[in-house]
């Protein structure tokens, strides 16, 4: 599936009386017509000899063993060195190159959160994400009820998450394309100075590097 939009959301309040309780999920599991389609042309090309089944096995290992460990040490070194994050913030693609990680297939968007500005992600026609940056997207994340909420009620459904927002901080809801993946830099947490990177990648979730929630605080 082809995404052919390309804006963001900008949300500047959007709280609404919600209770609060885990985000809403729903069950994409059934067998889809693009799912039928990819089966019909996977078997295919083993059949042709294009691929084999073991290469295919080998792939699917390769994104099952890809984690938020990556994005986290992305975040990490953004927090340590200054011009790092500005190089980071303008071309996210190179800056992963200088750190010797892949620069991924879609162009890469790094958005940082400030004490004025929270931002959140979405994908709201299918479940564009940084794979190869932050390993497979969430269950909750490709889900109906949440690429849809997150646009019209982001702060109800951060609730959710368990981040409460002030009303002075603006929250801006960004829509992945089909060519383009966001990453989020949460605030570093206080009382982290003078940590090493790898302390500081320890506090950096999958959540906070989508925008639900924040990087967790030292203990």
């Amino acid at each position: 599936m082809t995404h052919d939009h390309d804006h963001d959301h900008d949300h500047r309040d959007g709280a609404s009386a919600h209770e609060p309780h885990a985000p809403r999920q729903d069950h994409d599991d059934t067998l889809t017509y693009y799912r039928v389609m990819e089966i019909a042309v996977r078997e295919l090309l083993v059949e042709k000899g294009i691929l084999t089944a073991d290469r295919i096995r080998r792939q699917v290992e390769d994104m099952d063993a890809r984690t938020p460990a990556r994005g986290a040490a992305v975040v990490a070194r953004a927090w340590t060195d200054a011009g790092f994050r500005q190089r980071l913030l303008a071309d996210g693609n190179a800056a992963l190159e200088e750190l010797g990680l892949d620069r991924g297939p879609y162009r890469l968007v790094v958005l940082e959160n400030t004490p004025g500005e929270h931002n959140v992600v979405v994908c709201t026609l299918c479940s564009c994400y940084p794979r190869w940056l932050l390993g497979l997207p969430p269950d909750w994340y490709k889900s109906r009820a949440y690429r849809s909420r997150v646009v019209s009620e982001p702060r109800a459904v951060l609730r959710e998450f368990g981040l409460s927002l002030p009303e002075a901080v603006t929250v801006r809801v960004h829509d992945s394309t089909a060519d383009m993946r966001y990453l989020v830099v949460p605030r570093r947490p206080s009382g982290t100075q003078g940590w090493s990177e790898a302390q500081l990648a320890a506090l950096v979730t999958r959540d906070a590097m989508i925008g639900v929630a924040e990087a967790r605080a030292p203990a």
